[in-house]
């Protein structure tokens, strides 16, 4: 090794494992790299004991990886004045990692309705796909763990999700252009905090503490705060058991996509999938029927509409004319409409069309 942050004889076996695995199954898998192109990666990289770790173990690895690429992406959200300090700190570990770092500063919409946790992951991806096209990076690393797998998959349930929402976080997951992979999903976050305490011994270098992780104005935060502990005492394995619970879930999910696309492969689709034959559509049950709206939406990068409006759009759906003549017929969804003419339902962006509002 190398560089003043990483220690000869360091290196925590129950994080490389798995973060060598993967990055060796993404070396060698189907790409869209020209011949002798390297494997070119990045971390996302907050400064926290997780991601750093990640960073650091995701450093050693390259060691024996020459193919290998490897960048840090921190975002600074702006949401607190300490968040400066947290930029030099975490260009100073990946200085003395030998990894170059990008940061971005984002702007998180205190507007958008949507909640400051949501608006500041949308923030965050976005800004993770600028860095990425700045970099020529495809694949990003997040430290996401079984802890926070088990976090996820309550939120979830209490959002009331559906079965497959509890699949919660995938190992590799794709969102605008970029692959997003999480090695660390079956790690418990003792192991994390554990090398990271080792790390500060060895090399001085400290994680930061973000104290909205444990605020429970937040909802990550409350469950933390208020939720874990009372499990941990009452059900120690919970976590385990949860994140169990999503792998299930996202076995079923991949099922359930492969039927689904099936189906809407079937309904006279466009190149494109931007619409489809209603008389075909309303042939299957009122199941698929469900199921493969909501497969067609996400299929357009589009999140599926609540319950109440999901029976709502079926119930027109179903009612109109079987040719489509009732061109009164649509709804508005995420800045598009959701029409139905001459028999084939459509998606419009709202500025596609000269009637939206």
């Amino acid at each position: 090794m190398s560089g003043p942050y990483l220690p000869q004889g360091y290196g925590e076996p129950r994080l490389l494992q798995p973060l060598r695995a993967t990055l060796a199954d993404l070396a060698a898998g189907p790409d869209v790299r020209t011949p002798g192109e390297p494997l070119t990666i990045a971390v996302a990289l907050s400064g926290g004991a997780d991601s750093a770790m990640l960073a650091v173990h995701a450093a050693m690895v390259r060691q024996q990886m020459p193919g290998l690429q490897l960048h840090c992406f921190h975002i600074h959200h702006g949401l607190q004045a300490i968040a400066d300090h947290w930029q030099t700190h975490v260009h100073r570990l990946a200085a003395g990692l030998g990894v170059a770092c990008h940061s971005l500063r984002v702007d998180v919409a205190s507007d958008s309705g949507k909640g400051v946790e949501a608006a500041a992951r949308e923030a965050r991806y976005a800004g993770l796909k600028h860095l990425a096209g700045r970099t020529g990076v495809r694949h990003v690393l997040l430290a996401h763990h079984r802890n926070d797998q088990a976090e996820t998959v309550i939120m979830r349930l209490l959002r009331g999700a559906g079965p497959t929402g509890l699949a919660a976080m995938a190992p590799v997951s794709e969102r605008g252009g970029l692959v997003y992979v999480r090695p660390w999903l079956e790690v418990d976050r003792d192991t994390i905090l554990r090398a990271a305490g080792e790390y500060a011994q060895r090399t001085g270098w400290a994680p930061v503490e973000d104290p909205t992780n444990i605020d429970d104005v937040y909802t990550r935060g409350a469950v933390r705060r208020r939720l874990a502990p009372v499990l941990d005492e009452r059900w120690p394995a919970w976590r385990e058991i949860l994140a169990r619970h999503a792998r299930q879930a996202r076995e079923l999910a991949v099922l359930m996509d492969e039927i689904t696309a099936e189906n809407f492969s079937r309904l006279d689709p466009t190149e494109g999938g931007l619409e489809f034959s209603l008389q075909a559509w309303r042939a299957l049950g009122e199941q698929r029927q469900v199921m493969v709206l909501r497969y067609w939406l996400k299929l357009h990068g589009l999140r599926a509409p609540t319950a109440a409006r999901m029976r709502e759009l079926c119930r027109q759906l179903r009612s109109l004319h079987a040719l489509g003549y009732d061109r009164n017929m649509r709804m508005h969804h995420e800045q598009h409409w959701i029409v139905c003419e001459r028999g084939r339902i459509r998606l419009l962006r709202s500025c596609d069309s000269s009637e939206s509002l």
